[in-house]
């Protein structure tokens, strides 16, 4: 009788969580209210999914189940984010045999205007940016291409390829995560923090964000290692940071794991995989431009910060005015010491303490930002589900405080609503970190 009550539940939650994600992806991120509500109500299903289910699942169930979640967002525009029309510019630039880092849209606009063609004129009028280069490296690009070409001059259509694109590598992610779980003797119902998180389904599925194609990539570098094909580990860490450029950060962690850091192999796959992920910004000198959009971007705006935003205060009492340009110049530095400093300091000697040392450097990372978007976290909580922490997992139900921001028309954050999101990201990091080196010290 309990069996048969918990399945019947257990459907009860997944049906639950497909309604709530139809409606939640038609939610405008201006309704904070609605929002929050309904996205914690997900986030309790998945929850309530975790402690019904037996330690061991079935592999076909829960695929399905995850998929399922993931076509309920499937018809809808991107409510919570607009980067797709600039996904969909470049691409349209690139059908065009046009280089996308060339030019500003506005740039563009003005020097070939063209008022019969509707589709480029729609997508400029949308554009979030339009006064800046391309940000996103070529490798983003070649997805944008596809994206264009299928687009056929109706936006629906580009968003539909695009998002078609990032759910079969969400596959990917999930047959990664399923093996390597096995091959650590982990217990692979810890797929369900990843696999059925509501923050996973709207960011990638829903918004089209590409965070989690660079956590494909990551885990397939790390099924390199655990098969010994080092070329082809490499390759694919060449891949990830040909995806989103952060996951160069994790070069000292590879340079103090032992299997890899004199291993040729390894470094020869990742330099052939760099390399033909950036040469096309040798063209026309289009890495100029791109570098410049990364120094803009990285002094100019601000969204979401912790540590970052209390030094900020710290700046304005002392020098009266937004000290951005050299608090993000400071915390680079910072963050980059931090970084050498734990990857010298832990020498990950097993591909578990590799995966550990990542989901450190993303956290330090992340924790002195100025801008962490709520998918920022993605990779590092699919990481995280093999290092047995749970910061990020807090981090993955916080993070939609951030969204309160979209609620008025100044995006003025609210600091009650920051309080709320880093507290879940402080009492993780003390769960995780502080309690465990506490106990380590007491019983040593």
């Amino acid at each position: 009788m309990i069996d048969t009550y918990h399945k019947e539940l257990k459907y009860f939650l997944i049906l639950s969580m497909m309604g709530i994600l139809f409606f939640l992806s038609q939610v405008p991120r201006e309704e904070f209210g609605l929002t929050f509500l309904m996205f914690s109500l997900a986030f309790a299903g998945m929850v309530g999914l975790f402690f019904l289910s037996e330690e061991k699942v079935n592999f076909r169930q829960i695929l399905l189940v995850g998929l399922l979640l993931r076509f309920a967002v499937l018809w809808f525009v991107p409510n919570w984010s607009d980067d797709y029309v600039r996904f969909l510019w470049d691409g349209e630039l690139l059908k065009l045999s046009q280089n996308p880092y060339t030019l500003t849209p506005r740039e563009w606009q003005e020097a070939n205007i063209n008022p019969e063609n509707a589709y480029e004129n729609q997508l400029f009028e949308n554009l979030n940016s339009p006064d800046y280069y391309s940000v996103y490296p070529p490798l983003n690009q070649a997805v944008f291409w596809l994206g264009a070409v299928a687009s056929q001059g109706f936006v629906w259509n580009g968003i539909l390829a695009i998002r078609l694109i990032l759910i079969l590598g969400e596959i990917g992610v999930f047959l990664l995560l399923w093996r390597l779980l096995a091959a650590f003797q982990l217990p692979q119902k810890q797929i369900f923090w990843y696999w059925f998180n509501p923050l996973a389904v709207m960011e990638i599925a829903g918004n089209l964000h590409f965070e989690g194609l660079v956590l494909l990539f990551l885990l397939a570098a790390i099924w390199g290692i655990q098969k010994g094909k080092l070329g082809i580990s490499g390759g694919f860490w060449g891949l990830a940071i040909g995806m989103k450029l952060l996951p160069l950060m994790l070069g000292p962690a590879f340079l103090a794991f032992g299997k890899v850091k004199r291993t040729a192999w390894f470094w020869t796959g990742t330099i052939v995989a760099i390399f033909f992920c950036f040469v096309p910004l040798l063209i026309d000198n289009s890495w100029r431009n791109f570098l410049e959009s990364i120094k803009l971007y990285q002094g100019k705006f601000e969204f979401n910060a912790s540590i970052y935003y209390l030094l900020r205060e710290v700046g304005f009492w002392i020098k009266g005015y937004n000290t951005i340009a050299d608090l993000t110049k400071g915390l680079s530095f910072l963050t980059f010491t931090l970084i050498l400093y734990f990857s010298w300091k832990r020498r990950p000697t097993t591909t578990l303490e590799l995966i550990d040392l990542w989901v450190l450097i993303y956290l330090i990372y992340l924790i002195l930002q100025p801008v962490v978007h709520p998918w920022y976290i993605l990779p590092a909580l699919g990481l995280s589900l093999m290092s047995r922490k749970v910061t990020f997992l807090l981090w993955s139900f916080g993070a939609i405080f951030s969204y309160q921001a979209y609620g008025n028309e100044a995006f003025h954050e609210n600091p009650l609503f920051l309080t709320l999101e880093y507290s879940l990201v402080v009492f993780g990091i003390y769960w995780d970190y502080l309690r465990q080196k506490r106990n380590l010290n007491f019983v040593s």
